[in-house]
This record gives structure tokens, C-alpha cells and sequence, in this order.
């Protein structure tokens, strides 16, 4: 007999009983073989059966309640099965390479600093013929390099958009199966750690291609005054 089936029979049961006790004395008492039979007091004692039952139901709710909270909570704290950062990483380290390998002027202060000091701001223009024209020569592979350099990060960059593809599907697809609380916030760290990296490559590419124009402006400014000089010399020889 299912739970409800037998609630619904001892119901049925106080129900009788109730009729049994208004068609009879409150007191009313009947023997059956030297049994002496109550009804107000089975009445009772159906009522409380009954009243107990329903504290039982009312406690395995309860039970059942907390059962489904604890799993819930379960869910919420489980970890993201997936995780891109060691890709992320491998991809932020290729592109710190690239500007690693930077030619002849590097990205550091110092060595930009003196580097313009001796090559671009402070030429020596009483220098002879052979030596300025070296310095222009040697400041026209410095401009070349830089351009290199700064093709080199964008084939990097361009290297890296398949692998942020990727990383942004698998990334997607965990966040859509996400169980609990927990794994959405990592799915949704893992994508800004997806556009961080993303955003490192553009600054990366904004440097390279920075530093490469910054180059080739330099040069055309100490070539302009080298070429001051070397038209001032072919006047006065000329002029002898």
C-alpha cells in the first residue's frame, strides 16, 4: 500500500469514527469477548496517529529539501572541467618574444636614449664625407630593421587569431554546460583572460609599428640636417 493510499484509508477511518461518535454517548463503551472498546478514545487515538504521520511527511520534505540544497551548492562550487590559460599564456609569451628580438634599437630606455644621442640628435657635421655617409647608412638599416621587427609582431598577431578562435569555442561551449554558479564565473574569466591577451597583441603591434615609424622619422630629420652639410661642402668645393 503506497503512502497516500493509506492516508487516504485512515481518513476514511477517522471519518467513521466521528459518525460513530455523534450516533453514539461520548461515554458509550462496547465489550466484545471481555474487550471493552472506546470509541472517542480510538477516535484519539487515529487523530494522533495520523497528526504523527503528517510530522513524518512534513520531516522527509524537509529532509528531501536540504538533500537538493546541499547538491545545488554542490554544483555551485564544482571546478570548470576546461581551462585556456595555458594556451593564453603560450600565446602573450610568443608575442613577448617577437618584441624580444627586437633589432639593433631595443624597447629600453637607455639604450634609445643614447642610441638617438650618437646616431640622430648630436651628428657631427664636420665629420668627414665617408663617415657621414655611413651614419646615414647605418641609420637606414636601423629604420629597415624596425619595419622587420614591427612585420614580424603582426605575423605574430595574425598567428594568433586562429588560436584565440579556438580558445574562444571551447571557452563558449563550457560556459553553455556550466552546472553551478562557480563554473559560469570561470568560463566568464577565462573569456576576459581571452580579450586580455587579445588586447596584449594590439598594444604589441601598436609598439612595433610605433617604434618603426618613430625610426624612419628620425632618420628623415638627421638626414635632412646631414644633407644640409653635404650640400654646403659641394658649394664651396664647387665654388673653388
Amino acid at each position: 500500500m503506497t503512502r497516500f493510499q493509506l492516508r487516504r484509508a485512515m481518513i476514511a477511518g477517522v471519518a467513521m469514527i466521528a459518525v460513530t461518535s455523534i450516533s453514539a454517548p461520548a461515554s458509550a463503551q462496547f465489550g466484545f469477548g471481555g474487550i471493552v472498546y472506546d470509541p472517542t478514545n480510538y477516535a484519539q487515538n487515529v487523530l494522533t496517529a495520523a497528526r504523527s504521520l503528517q510530522q513524518i511527511n512534513n520531516q522527509i520534505q524537509s529532509l528531501q529539501n536540504e538533500a537538493s540544497s546541499l547538491i545545488n551548492e554542490a554544483k555551485n562550487l564544482a571546478s570548470l572541467p576546461f581551462s585556456s590559460l595555458q594556451q593564453l599564456q603560450a600565446q602573450v609569451r610568443q608575442t613577448q618574444q617577437l618584441l624580444g628580438q627586437a633589432q639593433r634599437i631595443a624597447y629600453d630606455v637607455q639604450q634609445i636614449e643614447q642610441a638617438f644621442s650618437t646616431r640622430y640628435r648630436n651628428i657631427d657635421l664636420n665629420a668627414s664625407d665617408r663617415a657621414l655617409i655611413d651614419g646615414a647608412q647605418e641609420r637606414w638599416e636601423t629604420s629597415v630593421a624596425g619595419f622587420e621587427d614591427a612585420l614580424k609582431v603582426q605575423a605574430g598577431v595574425v598567428g594568433n587569431i586562429d588560436g584565440a578562435r579556438t580558445a574562444m569555442s571551447n571557452i563558449v561551449g563550457a560556459s553553455q554546460s556550466a552546472t553551478g554558479a562557480l563554473q559560469a564565473a570561470q568560463a566568464g574569466n577565462q573569456l576576459l583572460a581571452l580579450q586580455s591577451q587579445q588586447i596584449a597583441d594590439l598594444t604589441a603591434l601598436v609598439a612595433a609599428q610605433g617604434r618603426a615609424q618613430a625610426l624612419e622619422a628620425a632618420r628623415d630629420a638627421a638626414t635632412e640636417a646631414q644633407g644640409r652639410e653635404q650640400f654646403r661642402r659641394f658649394m664651396t668645393r664647387s665654388g673653388n
